[in-house]
């Protein structure tokens, strides 16, 4: 594994621990009971933080 693919997992990992903080101190078991679902910045950025793990940061050809 490259240093940059470390930077995506390590970027992933670091969004993930911010969303579950969030649904911690929420108190929900997951963003789907949040009200403030589709303007989260902190699920934004982890939904980000997927796609760039996944990719490795490669735009195009990438499907889910």
């Amino acid at each position: 594994m490259s240093n940059q693919e470390d930077h995506y997992e390590k970027d992933l990992e670091v969004a993930l621990q911010s969303v579950k903080k969030c649904q911690e101190n929420l108190r929900l078991e997951s963003c789907m009971q949040c009200d403030k679902i589709f303007e989260c910045t902190i699920r934004k950025a982890y939904v980000v933080a997927v796609y760039n793990s996944m990719s490795k940061g490669q735009s195009g050809g990438f499907e889910f």
